[in-house]
């Protein structure tokens, strides 16, 4: 008698271990899982996340290292496979093979949510072209986290991912999206930070912004200033190790701006110092803050409304 051996291995529980127990995993419905991972803090992991990884019949991922040391650290022993921009082409008709035979596969990213400035969306569409279910398990987002830290408007936003490495394309791209009526947010490397930062802050003169590095890790820092002020501060030596997230504040109609940023002065004048003030108005409308700063010490010599 001949035994099935993959029909028993697929009729075992799957288990995963966070915090020490030993959970079954129920093998999840056919089909495609994006999963999100932690970008740094593995304590971000859900455990919905650590349930379709562990009962998944493999995991495709961008790098089998990386996502080993996910698995490892929860007990998860699901099969792993390569799936990255560079075998693509050749992976992705495996995948989807496995997909016809009825198996969960589960899709993630080094860090973070898969398909956000990867290639995962070509596999995506495949799986949505021969009627495979496709799930997303939201989690981790350095895009999100940077969002919501960066202390700048948060209703509209424009992912520009990458600037060009290249100065005069990076100058030409950053016009482009100059007039975008949203935060930008974009990933850049250390080693061109300061760079970069010098031709945003020419690009975009006079914009608040939010460079976040190492979000969720230990070393975990967030600056927040103009972009002038940003780009000095990089260009003096400021630490470029790690993973970075730029948020800039969108453009600001000058000539309402001009009449608004006065009334919101005087209305937060009446209540909070000088200093909260100008933290207020300056937020509220995306002006550098030593514009706020001279024009609320002016108001508030002016009129007496404010308080020191």
């Amino acid at each position: 008698m001949i035994k099935n051996n993959k029909s028993e291995a697929a009729s075992r529980p799957r288990r995963y271990a966070p915090l020490g127990a030993t959970i079954d995993a129920p093998r999840p419905k056919p089909g495609l899982y994006l999963v999100a991972t932690p970008i740094g803090n593995l304590g971000d992991i859900t455990l919905r996340a650590l349930e379709v990884l562990a009962g998944a019949d493999v995991i495709a991922c961008e790098d089998t290292r990386v996502t080993r040391k996910l698995a490892e650290r929860f007990g998860i022993e699901t099969p792993l496979t390569a799936y990255h921009e560079h075998n693509a082409a050749e992976a992705r008709p495996k995948l989807m093979a496995r997909l016809a035979e009825g198996e969960a596969v589960a899709l993630v990213s080094d860090a973070g949510t898969p398909l956000i400035s990867d290639p995962g969306y070509k596999l995506v569409r495949a799986a949505c072209e021969e009627g495979h279910a496709v799930t997303a398990l939201p989690g981790a987002s350095s895009v999100l986290a940077a969002l919501a830290v960066a202390g700048l408007p948060t209703d509209r936003f424009f992912f520009e991912g990458f600037l060009p490495p290249k100065q005069v394309a990076r100058q030409k791209r950053i016009a482009e999206i100059a007039t975008i009526p949203a935060t930008l947010v974009l990933f850049e490397t250390g080693p061109r930070m300061a760079e970069a930062l010098a031709d945003l802050a020419a690009g975009l003169s006079g914009r608040n912004a939010a460079i976040c590095r190492e979000l969720t890790k230990l070393h975990e820092e967030v600056r927040r200033d103009d972009l002038a002020t940003l780009a000095r501060d990089y260009a003096q030596g400021a630490e470029t190790r790690g993973e970075f997230v730029i948020v800039i504040a969108p453009p600001v109609e000058q000539e309402a701006q001009d009449a608004d940023v006065d009334a919101l002065l005087q209305r937060a004048l009446a209540r909070v110092s000088v200093k909260d003030a100008v933290g207020e108005v300056a937020l509220a409308t995306g002006r550098p803050k030593r514009e706020v700063y001279q024009r609320a010490l002016a108001l508030a010599k002016g009129d007496g409304d404010g308080r020191e």
